[in-house]
C-alpha cells in the first residue's frame, strides 16, 4: 500500500489502495469524471455514511462547474484510471459534505435535490440549512469533522466526448446546440414521432432561456433570443397538439401571447386547442385574431371555424339525449 501527500494540499493524506493505468488524465474545463465513492467518519468503527454503490449509481462530476465540494475535484485529478484511493480530508474541506449527500440521498430517491429551497427567500434557506432531513447529516453540520473518502476512478471524458447537459454547457455550446436540436426536431416530426420531436424543441429553449437569464429584458441581447425562442415553442405546441395535450399547449401559447400579442400562430394554436376541450367561446374569440392579423390564414381559420360548428352541433344533441336518458330513468324509479 503506498501513502503519499497530495502536493499543495492542506488538510489531505492520500493512500493508493489499488493502482490504476497509464498516466494522469490531461483535463479540461467541461472533462466529466464517472466514479464511484464511500465516504466514511475518522472514527474508531470507520462509520460508513454515504456508498455510491449501495444507492445504484455512479457519480458524475464536471470539471469547472464549481461543484459545492470543490477538494473532490482536487482529489480525483490526482487519480489515474482505475485507481482506487483513500483520502482523509480535515474540516476546511468537508464543511459542506452534509449539503451535497442531501442532493445526492434526493436523487438516488427520486425526489427533487433542490426540494425545499424552491420559492424561498434567502432567511428560509439558512433554516433549511439546519434541517437536511436526515439525522446522520444533521450531526455533521452541527459538528464539522474530518471525513474519509474512498474512490474508484472509472474514466475521463473530454467535453465532446459525451452529451452533456444543459447546464454544462458553456454560453457558445447552448447557441451552438440549438440549430442542431431545432433541426433534430423537425426530423422527428416528419416521421410523426412528437413525443421526441417535443424533447428536443424543449431542451433548445431550455438552453436559450438559460441564456436570456443573463440579459436585461427587452434589450438586444434578450429579444435576439427570444426571436429563436418563439418559433420552438410553437413547434413544442404543435407537437402537445398532435399528443393530445391540449391543456400544456393553452399553458404556453398564452405565456407566449403575454410577450407577442400579434403573433398569429400563437393564436391558431391556442384557439385548436380551446376547441379541442370545448371552449367554444375562446376558441371562436383566438380564431377571429388569426384572420385579422394574417389574411392569408384566412382560408384555415374558415375550415376550423366549420369543423368547430360541426362538433359543437354534435355535441348539443349527444347531451340532449343524455340528459333525455337521465330524466326517464329518474321519473321511472
Amino acid at each position: 500500500m503506498e501513502e503519499t501527500y497530495l502536493l499543495n494540499v492542506e488538510g489531505v493524506k492520500k493512500k493508493i489502495l489499488h493502482g490504476g493505468r497509464g498516466e494522469l488524465p490531461k483535463l479540461q474545463d467541461g472533462s466529466k469524471f464517472t466514479f464511484h465513492f464511500q465516504t466514511l467518519k475518522d472514527d474508531f468503527e470507520r462509520t460508513v455514511i454515504d456508498d455510491s454503490r449501495e444507492a445504484g449509481m455512479p457519480m458524475e462530476i464536471i470539471v469547472g462547474k464549481m461543484f459545492k465540494l470543490e477538494i473532490w475535484e482536487t482529489l480525483l485529478s490526482s487519480m489515474r484510471i482505475g485507481e482506487v484511493a483513500e483520502f482523509w480530508c480535515d474540516t476546511i474541506h468537508t464543511g459542506m459534505y452534509a449539503l451535497v449527500s442531501r442532493g445526492m440521498r434526493r436523487i438516488a430517491e427520486g425526489r427533487d435535490p433542490l426540494e425545499g429551497q424552491k420559492h424561498r427567500c434567502g432567511m428560509g434557506n439558512m433554516f433549511d440549512y439546519h434541517s437536511t432531513g436526515y439525522d446522520d447529516l444533521d450531526e455533521l453540520q452541527r459538528t464539522p469533522q474530518p471525513l474519509i473518502f474512498i474512490m474508484e476512478l472509472f474514466r475521463v471524458e473530454d467535453p465532446s466526448a459525451y452529451k452533456r447537459d444543459t447546464w454544462a454547457m458553456s454560453k457558445e455550446e447552448k447557441l451552438a446546440a440549438v440549430p442542431v436540436l431545432h433541426s433534430e426536431g423537425n426530423r422527428l416530426v416528419l416521421r410523426r414521432e412528437f413525443a421526441q420531436a417535443a424533447a428536443k424543441y424543449q431542451e433548445a429553449v431550455i438552453c436559450l432561456r438559460n441564456l436570456q437569464a443573463k440579459e436585461k429584458p427587452w434589450e438586444d441581447g434578450w429579444l435576439k433570443l427570444e426571436s429563436l425562442v418563439t418559433p420552438l415553442v410553437l413547434n413544442y405546441c404543435q407537437c402537445q397538439l398532435e399528443l393530445g395535450e391540449y391543456y400544456e399547449v393553452l399553458e404556453h401559447t398564452t405565456e407566449l401571447l403575454q410577450k407577442h400579442n400579434d403573433n398569429a400562430k400563437a393564436y391558431f394554436k391556442r384557439a385548436k386547442a380551446h376547441a379541442a376541450v370545448w371552449n367554444e367561446r375562446e376558441a371562436r374569440e383566438d380564431f377571429q385574431r388569426v384572420a385579422h392579423l394574417d389574411p392569408s390564414m384566412a382560408a384555415a381559420v374558415k375550415k376550423e371555424l366549420k369543423q368547430l360548428g360541426e362538433r359543437m352541433r354534435k355535441k348539443h344533441v349527444e347531451d340532449r339525449k343524455r340528459y333525455q336518458g337521465l330524466f326517464q330513468s329518474s321519473q321511472g324509479l
